[in-house]
């Protein structure tokens, strides 16, 4: 099942969430980077002689607890692990992740690990929530999701349009954000019979007559649309 974001310019996109292997083997990669920290840590002052107390330990320490806020506050969403799988964190709302969300998952799996059986719930959670959500995702209103939209811009057919292209249909003004997303999910299913039945519709909603086939119909469609609505 995809997770539809609604993007700043007003594209929506359909992610794919990141499956519960996924994220099990980022964070596997993630507990392979903490414990060489741990170790490199443990290795250096028998190695360099350097005296440990009290602060060294904080300074050990601190990287490990707070790893999966540090690296997704600065690594936009991803950590070592999530690099690696090509996944990261999203907002469902399509908006940045900001420092509040990434504070609240990282809350939350503190919880989740101390309380519930070292992640058995939250595996659960994901595997049956439908948009790859643990309670931390839930709380925060995130979602961990592959990077490659599981639609692409091509897919959606929105493209750079020349400053110079001329609007064929100046009647699809008429149209709404839901009537185009409509036409893209057609063109994208790509069946005739129903790219057929969604040009007709179009044609009689807006009085459109036009010699060009259905898919060239639909597709003119969002190319005036897209530009007409980002002038």
């Amino acid at each position: 099942m995809a997770v539809a974001i609604r993007t700043s310019q007003n594209v929506l996109l359909e992610y794919e969430p990141a499956s519960v292997g996924e994220r099990i083997l980022a964070a596997m990669t993630d507990y392979l980077v903490i414990f060489g920290w741990v170790a490199l840590m443990i290795m250096l002052p028998a190695q360099s002689g350097i005296r440990t107390g009290r602060f060294y330990v904080i300074f050990v320490m601190f990287p490990v607890v707070a790893y999966d806020l540090i690296s997704e506050w600065f690594l936009n969403g991803r950590s070592i692990g999530k690099l690696a799988l090509g996944i990261r964190v999203v907002m469902l709302d399509g908006s940045p992740p900001g420092i509040g969300a990434y504070l609240i998952r990282w809350v939350l799996r503190i919880v989740e690990s101390a309380a519930f059986l070292g992640g058995v719930v939250p595996i659960i959670t994901v595997a049956v929530n439908g948009k790859g959500q643990r309670l931390g995702d839930i709380a925060a209103g995130t979602t961990v999701v592959k990077l490659k939209p599981a639609v692409s811009l091509d897919d959606i057919l929105i493209r750079p349009l020349d400053e110079q292209y001329v609007v064929q249909f100046p009647d699809i003004r008429m149209l709404s954000d839901r009537d185009i997303g409509i036409v893209r999910e057609a063109l994208r299913w790509g069946d005739p019979q129903i790219v057929m039945r969604t040009a007709d519709k179009l044609k009689e909603v807006t009085g459109i007559q036009t010699s060009l086939t259905d898919r060239a119909f639909l597709e003119t469609v969002l190319s005036d649309y897209q530009f007409i609505t980002t002038q």
